[in-house]
């Protein structure tokens, strides 16, 4: 029996074990991240594809990040470089399958408000906790509900977007 895939979101929870340089990034850390940011959204592509192209319909939603497109991300080389490649990814299935009416849309967080995050900024000095406010125009984190409520659009039948990179970062990138 065949089943229908009607959407499809990409999210690759991978913590940073490191805030490295270039010049200090372990060959490991740099592979574990285009692994599971850019392998695992192309595996899981190509196989919601394979249902969505042939039922002429489906919705794909790949989660990059706002490290990707600002220098915000300049202390994590390989999170910005891997979520950047997703971006990349996006435009280009969208532009492949949109004939199929398979629609392929990214978000790029800024910082979400989770337990994990929490913990991160309680480690950040208040020279660096006053330097990561600054860049925050609503000067809050992200909450989970309000990033669910945009995957629910881009998941519905209203939703027209192709190809679209949403910046939800709270105007961290305007």
């Amino acid at each position: 029996m065949s089943r229908r895939v009607h959407y499809a979101l990409m999210t690759q929870p991978l913590p940073r074990q490191s805030l490295e340089i270039t010049r200090n990034m372990d060959d490991g850390e740099w592979k574990r991240f285009w692994a599971v940011n850019v392998d695992g959204v192309f595996y899981c592509t190509r196989a919601a594809l394979q249902r969505m192209e042939p039922q002429g319909y489906g919705k794909i939603i790949n989660i990059a990040s706002i490290a990707a497109i600002s220098a915000m991300g300049a202390h994590s080389p390989h999170y910005s470089a891997a979520k950047g490649a997703v971006i990349a990814f996006t435009r280009s299935v969208a532009y492949e399958v949109a004939g199929a009416n398979v629609q392929v849309n990214a978000i790029c967080p800024g910082g979400v408000q989770t337990p994990a995050f929490e913990r991160y900024l309680a480690q950040q000095s208040p020279e660096q906790l006053s330097v990561f406010q600054q860049v925050m125009p609503l000067g809050r984190l992200g909450k989970g509900e309000e990033y669910a409520a945009l995957v629910s659009h881009l998941a519905s039948d209203e939703c027209y977007l192709v190809g679209s990179i949403i910046n939800a970062g709270g105007g961290t990138y305007i």
